[in-house]
């Protein structure tokens, strides 16, 4: 879809993304995006643009400036505040939001920027409690038809030629703070005992962290555990959903997080969750039921929490089973942009 589609001055709409490296930020805008095109005259102003809402490039931008009626910027970084609040200072009409996952102290620049915003959403309650004024608590949705269990995830798992039966993943961008290392250790003293799983990490690896990931390739080589334990990279978000399909057990292992959108994800394609408790895990996963909550960076806690399901595949079956449930009844994708919705007609 094209700006020609929804010319710039009948817009009620810009989501931005000013970023140009892919991330879990970008995920969830573009996985919203569209439904919110469905309620309101939008455009997508920035690089990787979804399919089903419009595109507004910059000569459209500065059309906007002559109208009278308001348009909602809804900004999800730093840098997409300062561009709305200085759009708005030199005579754009824009009405601005700003989306927080962070559960941290923020920045002065950030408190000053939220300052100027119109609405405050914040993912979770916890991030609501750093922001220092009233914020609607809206959670990250997933869409439940992309994000599926598989027909047969056995034959799923087959379709990726790795050894095994079962496999156990854990994605996103490989460093640290996803505690990357916290579940290759674990993956090390576990898979030696468990011959039927085997492990995979998804996500990309910036320069500046390759010497991170490859003092995890040779804790992996060390243990001869290098067909079973695969570092694979970034790759394009449809391979990422069929990954998701062949997984039994997904581990979050983030030290800290902002919302962490690989647990719903993981959660709607049905895999068994083992989670650290960063992020929104506690508001995700429901301890023994679908899923296991963790400490962040307990080596020895992962263990034991995966232990059990590698045991039994049937319960992590079953425990993925329960979360697919939750995620449909309680982390849609429709539900969020329906309640995104109700702020922008509280400001239009």
């Amino acid at each position: 879809m094209g700006i020609e589609n929804t010319p710039a001055e009948n817009l009620q709409l810009i989501v931005p993304n000013l970023h140009r490296r892919y991330s879990g930020v970008t995920a969830t805008n573009r996985m919203v995006a569209p439904k919110l095109a469905r309620l309101f005259r939008s455009a997508w102003f920035g690089p990787d643009a979804p399919e089903a809402i419009a595109r507004i490039g910059i000569a459209d931008l500065l059309r906007l400036r002559a109208r009278r009626s308001p348009v909602i910027w809804h900004a999800r970084r730093n840098n997409e505040m300062i561009v709305g609040v200085l759009l708005r200072g030199l005579g754009w009409p824009l009405k601005l939001v700003f989306t927080s996952a962070a559960q941290r102290q923020h920045t002065w620049i950030t408190r000053w920027l939220i300052s100027r915003m119109d609405a405050i959403i914040a993912t979770s309650e916890i991030s609501a409690s750093f922001l220092k004024r009233k914020a609607v608590v809206i959670p990250h949705g997933v869409d439940t038809e992309r994000y599926a269990p598989p027909a047969d995830r056995a034959s799923a798992f087959a379709q990726s030629g790795l050894p095994g039966r079962y496999a156990i993943g854990c994605f996103g961008r490989v460093r640290a703070q996803k505690g990357s290392d916290v579940f290759v250790e674990a993956m090390c003293r576990l898979l030696p005992r468990f011959p039927d799983f085997t492990a995979v990490m998804v996500g990309a690896i910036t320069p500046e962290q390759s010497g991170f990931a490859n003092e995890l390739q040779k804790r992996i080589e060390a243990t001869g555990l290098q067909s079973r334990i695969l570092i694979m990279g970034e790759m394009p978000i449809e391979e990422v959903q069929r990954w998701y399909q062949r997984l039994t057990i997904y581990v979050f292992s983030s030290r800290n997080e902002g919302f962490g959108l690989t647990l719903i994800e993981a959660m709607a394609a049905g895999a068994a969750l083992v989670a650290s408790r960063a992020g929104a895990a506690e508001l995700v996963v429901e301890d023994g039921v679908n899923g296991v909550l963790t400490p962040p960076g307990d080596v020895e806690a992962l263990v034991r929490a995966l232990e059990p399901l590698m045991h039994d595949p049937n319960s992590a079956a079953d425990m993925g089973a329960r979360a697919r449930a939750r995620a449909a009844e309680t982390f849609s994708l429709d539900a969020e942009a329906e309640r995104i919705a109700e702020v922008y007609r509280m400001l239009v």
